[in-house]
């Protein structure tokens, strides 16, 4: 997508052929500064640190970390020691694992000489792998959004957006913003209303996202999402997900859940973003996903440029704070998933999409 005025991946190799580029998160939408990670360490600090974000682009960072380590050393304790390193670095996301089990399925069987060729062959392959199923699940949800143009010709369908579920996020396109982007190409007109999504502020990530591609957005606090749904500003809700459990219970930004329980009540569709390596058929449901808790002063500060551009941190209390990063919200609220393998309603349906 568009950063810069650039067409760009939001992540890649550099031109060395082996170290890792990617987009210092932490200092977007402010200044877009690059990073490049040369070692499994500086991976895993990049991962939980939250220099990278986003289920998708975080299990590719984590499988350039595979190639990265076993670049310098391949044995067996090897692999598993960066297998576990990486594991560490954030608990809710299921890409993180996925992507992990598939780098190490790869390579466990092949001489040690050949397992750093093979895994960085992985990662750019898995990276690849995401912007289809990106593309995929924007051709799904670009029908929605054409039945609802259909149905409101002559105004822009307003769909409200939580977190950053956009092309930072994945390795391009973005899951809930690739049918955004489609029908904005298409001619469709759209709005977008994005919320902030405290207290890290992905929001503004998803805004600058949107700016770069032309696409109207109004910027708004998390809690403004009910009374836009009550005055009918809102046609469509569409997030992303970290994880899909098997009953279909949605793992995703905290937040998420009461945009789900507004968008039942005032009869909107509520509608997951969910790549297959966001699927997780093994836990039964959201009650046994470990939600991570960040820390405390994530919420006690905020961040950004003084008018002379020069970042600072502010405190705004010293009271306790807690800082749980997701919600689960339940398969019955859902109206349906938009998946690289169609649309899809049910869990049983899910199930058996992705069993196939």
């Amino acid at each position: 997508m568009i950063l810069d005025g650039k067409k760009t991946r939001s992540i890649w190799l550099n031109a060395d052929g082996w170290s890792v580029g990617i987009f210092d998160q932490r200092r977007l939408p402010w200044a877009v500064e690059r990073l490049a990670l040369t070692t499994v360490d500086e991976c895993a600090h990049a991962i939980a640190d939250m220099a990278t974000r986003g289920a998708p682009l975080i299990g590719a960072v984590a499988a350039y970390g595979m190639a990265l380590a076993l670049r310098v050393e391949a044995d067996d304790a090897a692999l598993e020691r960066a297998y576990r390193q990486l594991l560490a670095t954030r608990p809710t996301a299921v890409n993180l694992k996925w992507a992990l089990d598939r780098v190490r399925s790869v390579v466990a069987g092949l001489p040690a000489a050949e397992r750093a060729v093979a895994a960085y062959a992985d990662a750019a392959a898995l990276c690849d792998e995401d912007v289809a199923i990106n593309a995929a699940i924007g051709r799904a949800g670009l029908e929605i959004l054409q039945d609802l143009a259909t149905r409101h010709p002559g105004r822009p369908i307003n769909i409200l957006t939580h977190c950053n579920a956009g092309w930072l996020a994945t390795v391009d396109w973005g899951t809930a913003t690739a049918p955004i982007y489609m029908a904005h190409d298409l001619g469709i007109p759209v709005h977008v209303w994005v919320d902030e999504t405290r207290p890290r502020n992905q929001g503004a990530l998803t805004a600058l996202e949107l700016a770069g591609h032309a696409i109207p957005h109004t910027y708004v606090v998390d809690n403004a999402g009910g009374l836009l749904m009550q005055r009918g500003q809102v046609d469509l809700v569409i997030v992303g997900t970290d994880r899909v459990t098997r009953n279909g219970d949605v793992c995703n930004k905290i937040g998420t859940y009461l945009k789900a329980l507004a968008a039942r009540d005032n009869g909107i569709p509520f509608v997951v973003a969910l790549p297959s390596s966001t699927y997780d058929p093994v836990t039964a449901d959201g009650a046994a996903v470990p939600v991570e808790e960040r820390a405390p002063a994530e919420v006690r500060s905020l961040e950004g440029p003084d008018d002379s551009g020069t970042l600072r941190r502010i405190t705004v209390t010293t009271a306790p704070a807690a800082n749980p990063a997701f919600d689960i919200t339940p398969a019955r609220l859902i109206t349906e998933y938009i998946t690289d393998r169609g649309r899809i309603v049910g869990a049983t349906a899910l199930a058996d999409a992705f069993r196939a």
